[in-house]
């Protein structure tokens, strides 16, 4: 009976044992369910698979719908669709520029940098409160800044530069709590700099560079004590009345503020030394002369050691003297990596930079360090620098001597330029041995002697040696097939008469330029099929070539030609396929036959010149093609018939140069309508009839108008005295600037009584400088231009009228062309006059 009660006793708390660990498996079968579930679900919170908050969906499209343009499409997403709204507030988070917190689905990111909006900004930004990262950069916003943004206590990234946004930013009375990143750069915001910008604190990052502000940049920047970047350059009407507040930014470690006059801050450099963090500082253009001998280191010491960790510094364009040095010694340590000293007044370098082990880019170019060379090279291989040294720019000074065989030392050695400078002698064996020399750089200095026969087994890629002294070309060069020279311009080098064939075996080399040189050479088929087409940079102008071309780079970049010999046609042309060619000038040579019609691969031609040639023919239609052209100059030609209408789709032409060919029909009035960025129009010395179309007075820009010697008639519209432009003292300058040309000038012809009469190069003739006494340019030009012509004309007419019965009939029909050409002069003159007399 006991051991029955027993197992009944026992049955039944066995019964309740297993029932409780059934629920505790069950429990434990349930969380381990429910956090599966949780991890689902904050993976596919991760993947994006959340929603949008409606109210912040809401401000988004009210924000679109304050933009008034949106050229590149950007805001293209942001669609209204009609959809239930649990389905609608998740579109948000996909929105392109938008990003959502993958959790809360809250906006934290709205990031339209470089979006080309145009509008005003809605003030629905204020209910994105969650907004962590606002970059609205490279816009156009004008106005002061809005005071809603100092309720941005603590947002980590606002950016506004760059758009075309109008009108003032709105005051937002809402608040985002999470402000640390604020950029208002590249923008046209005026007025001061607020002081409640100092009420952001949590800022990291601060950037107003690039807008009209003015004033005193404001102390209450100084309680930004978070504030690690620090831009504030490029405000040339803001000044700094003391720089006490920086120092309280002891997390500061980046600092620009290039184009600020500190001209008043006295103590700047004890500031920038209780900066501990600071590596980046970029002071230029910031009047640091007014103020460097204000600064005395007492402890200066060339063998000591700076305790800066300063990595990248710039004092660029401040005057500095040599005695700057004394107050630069502290900012300097081994941890500096970049150094920019260009246009100041240093006559020299101080022996303590030679010992910056990790100094690798030195910039002192545009200086007046009248030394040797040598000279400076021992002061920086005192220390440890020639070793770490990389590049070392020193152009446009007044170093003298020759490359001193102590570079050896510079074994780190990349980039050297010492171009624009007195070098007299001629350039060392060490130089080429350098191990890691990429680039060099001597052109326009004196050197006698430049290749010697080791040039060939150089590392040197990029070879600029033009502007020297060199005669004649060196017979000795050993010259590798394995040389690496890819780029080398040895231009106005006096190397002629002879082609430099040591030039031939640089089987590596792309860019070539030997103009003016004086060298004689007729190319043959072979060699051209052999070498140049593989050259995609070609100048060979100014000398004494011949021949005819039958094959270039499908990938010719540049071309010029120009002052040679070289005749028959350039179907050669249709061979460049690539459509990178941007610049072709075959000018003053004899070509002949008509233009190709393959134009259409040159959308990206900018410099087209084959004036003073034997073409002849049509304009192609293709000519339309020519989209990016901006220098055309067909002049000194047999061109024919009417200018073709595609060629107004050439919208970027500044220059259109036509004269002295057989051109015909009226003058298009698409010149005036669709070529509004002409600088100079020359149609002279064609068949040009009927009227001259109004539609030139909407040439706003135009400095150089010649329509003379054609068959015009009737008045000369009224409306010409409205281009100022054209009553300007002198002739401002054309630049042409593409790839590794610095510059390119177009020389302005003028045409008068039929023949070239004076040749204008725009700084050549400048402003008066007579500060308004005697005459101007105009009035000169018209003077001395009258006096030549008539001595030079009177000659010539005598002459030619009692030999050439068909010149005295010619000469009348001149007489009539000269009577329009003086009316036009006149009444020109006479308006200026007015002009200056109502002014």
């Amino acid at each position: 009976m006991a051991k029955q009660i027993f197992y009944k006793h026992f049955a039944h708390h066995a019964t309740f044992f297993f029932f409780i660990c059934s629920l505790l498996v069950l429990a434990s079968i349930m969380k381990t369910t429910t956090a599966t579930s949780s991890r689902h679900q904050a993976r596919d919170e991760a993947a994006g698979d959340f929603k949008c908050i409606e109210q912040e969906r809401q401000a988004l499209l009210h924000f679109k719908s304050y933009i008034r343009q949106d050229s590149k499409g950007y805001l293209s997403t942001w669609t209204q669709h009609e959809k239930r709204v649990e389905e609608a507030t998740s579109e948000c988070c996909e929105w392109s520029g938008v990003t959502c917190n993958n959790q809360t689905g809250h906006v934290t990111t709205l990031d339209l940098f470089e979006g080309f909006l145009e509008g005003k900004i809605s003030p629905s930004l204020v209910n994105l409160t969650y907004l962590t990262h606002l970059d609205l950069s490279w816009n156009h916003f004008h106005g002061p800044i809005p005071m809603f943004i100092g309720s941005m206590t603590q947002l980590r990234h606002l950016g506004l530069k760059g758009n075309y946004f109008n009108g003032t930013i709105p005051m937002f009375n809402g608040s985002m709590t999470h402000l640390r990143y604020l950029d208002l750069s590249e923008n046209e915001l005026t007025g001061n700099i607020p002081m409640f910008i100092g009420s952001i604190t949590q800022l990291r990052y601060l950037s107003l560079s690039f807008n009209y502000f003015n004033g005193t940049i404001p102390m209450e920047l100084g309680n930004l004590t978070k504030l690690q970047e620090l831009y504030l350059y490029s405000l040339s009407n803001c000044t700094i009345e003391n720089l006490d507040w920086l120092s309280h930014l002891s997390h500061l470690e980046s600092l620009n503020m290039n184009e600020i006059s500190l001209a008043k801050a006295n103590n700047w450099v004890n500031v920038i030394q209780s900066l501990k963090k600071l590596s980046d500082l970029s002071f230029s253009g910031c009047d640091l002369s007014h103020v460097m001998n204000l600064y005395s280191y007492s402890s200066f010491n060339s063998s000591s050691t700076s305790s800066s960790n300063i990595v990248y510094l710039q004092l660029t364009n401040n005057n500095l003297n040599s005695s700057m040095y004394h107050w630069l010694f502290p900012l300097t340590s081994n941890k500096l990596e970049f150094l920019y000293l260009d246009d100041n007044k240093l006559d020299g370098i101080p022996k303590y930079l030679g010992n910056l082990c990790s100094l690798a880019n030195l910039y002192i170019s545009r200086n007046i360090m009248l030394v040797k060379f040598s000279d400076l090279m021992v002061n920086l291989s005192s220390g440890c620098t020639s070793v770490a040294l990389e590049f070392l720019y020193v152009s446009y000074n007044q170093l003298t001597g020759s490359l001193s065989d102590n570079i050896q030392k510079f074994v780190s050695l990349q980039y050297l330029d010492l171009s624009n400078n007195q070098l007299n002698e001629s350039l060392c064996e060490n130089v080429w041995r350098l191990p890691k020399l990429e680039m060099l750089d001597v052109s326009s200095n004196f050197l006698r002697s430049f290749i010697p026969k080791y040039v060939g087994e150089t590392k040197i890629s990029t070879l600029y040696l033009s502007n020297n002294s060199f005669d004649g070309t060196p017979s000795n060069i050993h010259m590798s097939d394995h040389s690496s020279i890819q780029e080398i311009d040895i231009s106005s080098c006096n190397l002629g008469p002879h082609f430099p064939n040591w030039i031939l075996k640089l089987k590596n080399l792309t860019h070539l330029n030997i103009a003016n040189n004086r060298i004689s050479y007729t190319f043959s088929i072979q060699f051209w099929n052999m070498w140049f087409s593989q050259l995609i940079d070609i100048d060979l102008s100014s000398n004494n070539f011949s021949g005819s071309i039958p094959n270039v780079s499908s990938g010719l970049e540049w071309l010029d030609l120009s002052h040679n010999k070289f005749y028959g046609q350039i179907s050669f042309l249709c061979q460049i396929t690539d459509g990178s060619l941007n610049f072709l000038d075959l000018s003053n040579n004899s070509f002949i036959g008509a233009i190709p019609y393959c134009l259409w691969y040159f959308n990206e031609l900018e410099v087209l010149n084959l004036g003073h040639n034997n073409f002849s023919g049509r304009l192609p239609i293709s000519i339309g093609y020519l989209i990016s052209l901006e220098v055309l100059k067909l002049d000194n030609n047999k061109f024919s018939g009417e200018l073709p209408l595609s060629l107004q789709n050439c919208t970027r032409l500044t220059f259109l140069e036509m004269g002295a060919n057989k051109f015909s029909g009226y003058v298009p009035i698409w010149i005036g309508e669709q070529l509004s960025q002409l600088y100079a129009l020359s149609l002279t010395s064609n068949n040009f009839f009927g009227t001259i179309p109004s539609q030139l007075c909407q040439l706003v820009n135009l400095q150089i108008l010649d329509l003379s010697m054609n068959r015009l008639n009737g008045t000369i519209p009224s409306c010409l005295n409205n281009i100022t432009s054209l009553f300007h003292d002198g002739f401002s300058s054309y630049h042409y600037q593409s790839g590794s040309r610095s510059n390119y000038v177009d020389r302005v012809l003028i045409y008068w009584q039929g023949s070239v009469h004076k040749e204008l190069e725009a700084p050549i003739i400048g402003q008066n400088e007579g500060g308004g006494e005697g005459v101007d340019e105009l009035d000169r030009l018209f003077l001395i231009g009258g006096a030549c012509g008539f001595v030079t004309g009177f000659w010539i007419v005598c002459c030619g009228l009692h030999v050439n019965w068909h010149g005295r009939n010619e000469f009348f029909c001149f007489l009539d062309n000269l009577k329009d050409w003086v009316y036009i002069k006149v009444t020109l003159f006479i308006a200026r006059r007015q002009r200056a007399t109502y002014l």
